[in-house]
């Protein structure tokens, strides 16, 4: 078995996003370099189907979901058949547990192999958006249940994200970590130029990479300044990337008189990997978090992190960090106490943790999970000016458009 044509869906992603974006990017290209064909599926504002470095990229006309900052789904499940039935995938992935949670369905009709990817845990975003633990526990266990049964095999990215699974009594869970660009992020692109444009003066760096919204409470990152500043702690914070929460924030830093600077989304990944190198602290507030792309990556650029302890990240980041709990205050002592450390070692810290998660392995525990080959299969004869395979004809041909698409 050799060269499978892995179609992969996702919603909620755009051209701002972050780690889902960052994920699916990586994996296509992995998939398309061990020679199989990565299709994606992703909802846009128009219908547009390209050639990428990840393959394949078709993206068909969703619905805008308001409040959310540009966040589209699937909403309409008649054209995503139609591709799926032209396509005749090998193997079926889906990003979306829930709206998209037919597909799985529809590959077990098709007989097609099907993985969901657990981005999320559902009991998490549901507590994250006020629900009570009881009443999140309860809805996200039937959710679960039903997506346990759709799909052939569920892939989870740390043993946290696995726990909702195996609570149900799930027997179809696979572990397979994510990874992060050792080369793009490393410790060697800190520049005291840089970090002292951005300090301004104060002492210490905070850095927030995070999509500005409610589950990502972005809002504990302002918390934790507020207190270092009152503990005496010259500290200013930074903040990548942008969201629904973006215009309140600002407001609160202003009436404030915190020292924030916002950068909105950083396109750029060089300049966001310098970014990262130059910060002397990363903060990853999310509560819920499966695995958490950016806080790897500033390890990686030989960032410490200071994490919320409710999520994966405390299993991520192991002693190149700090979890710390759900208050300012706590984070603010965290940093502290990491900013205690020798600044080598935690640096050297911090890089010794991100190499063991190379983007290689990530790609070859997804294969595993599709049970695909890991190989390079043979050159294709007549490569496209992509560098990607030529689409077999019994899907719909690509063509040049308008990019919604994620390239």
């Amino acid at each position: 078995m050799s060269g499978l044509r892995i179609v992969r869906l996702a919603n909620f992603v755009t051209p701002a996003s972050g780690g889902l974006r960052t994920a699916l990017r990586e994996l296509g290209r992995g998939y398309l370099a061990a020679g199989h064909e990565p299709v994606l599926i992703v909802p846009g504002a128009r219908a547009s189907d390209e050639l990428t470095e990840q393959g394949r990229v078709i993206t068909l006309p969703g619905t805008l979901l308001p409040g959310t900052g540009g966040y589209r789904v699937l909403a309409d499940a008649r054209p995503v058949r139609r591709v799926l039935e032209g396509l005749a995938p090998d193997r079926v992935e889906v990003s979306d547990r829930t709206t998209l949670r037919w597909t799985g369905e529809w590959a077990r009709r098709a007989r097609v192999p099907s993985v969901m990817v657990s981005h999320e845990t559902a009991d998490g975003v549901l507590r994250t958006w006020g629900l009570p633990e009881a009443v999140a526990r309860g809805a996200a266990d039937r959710l679960n249940r039903r997506t346990g049964w759709a799909f052939s095999r569920i892939v989870c990215t740390t043993e946290w994200a696995e726990r909702e699974f195996v609570r149900i009594g799930a027997r179809n869970v696979v572990r397979a970590p994510l990874g992060v660009d050792l080369v793009r992020s490393r410790p060697g692109r800190r520049s005291t130029v840089l970090r002292a444009r951005h300090a301004r003066g104060a002492r210490v760096l905070l850095l927030l990479c995070s999509r500005l919204s409610v589950e990502k409470r972005p809002a504990l990152a302002l918390d934790a300044l507020a207190a270092l500043r009152r503990a005496g702690v010259r500290a200013a914070l930074v903040i990548a990337g942008d969201g629904p929460l973006a215009g309140g924030l600002k407001r609160r830093a202003a009436a404030e008189r915190l020292p924030v600077e916002f950068l909105g989304h950083v396109v750029d990944r060089e300049a966001l990997a310098d970014l990262q190198a130059a910060a002397d602290i990363c903060l990853a507030p999310g509560p819920a978090e499966t695995f958490g792309l950016s806080a790897l990556e500033a390890l990686a650029c030989g960032t410490p992190v200071v994490c919320a302890a409710s999520s994966a990240l405390p299993e991520v980041i192991a002693d190149a960090g700090l979890a710390a709990g759900g208050t300012g205050e706590e984070f603010a002592l965290a940093v502290r106490e990491l900013l205690a450390r020798p600044e080598r070692q935690r640096r050297a810290a911090a890089r010794a943790r991100a190499e063991l998660f190379g983007w290689d392995a990530a790609v070859n525990a997804f294969l595993a999970a599709h049970d695909a080959p890991v190989a390079r299969a043979p050159e294709p004869a007549a490569p496209t000016p992509h560098g990607t395979r030529t689409p077999r004809a019994s899907g719909p041909a690509p063509h040049r458009a308008a990019p919604e698409a994620i390239a």
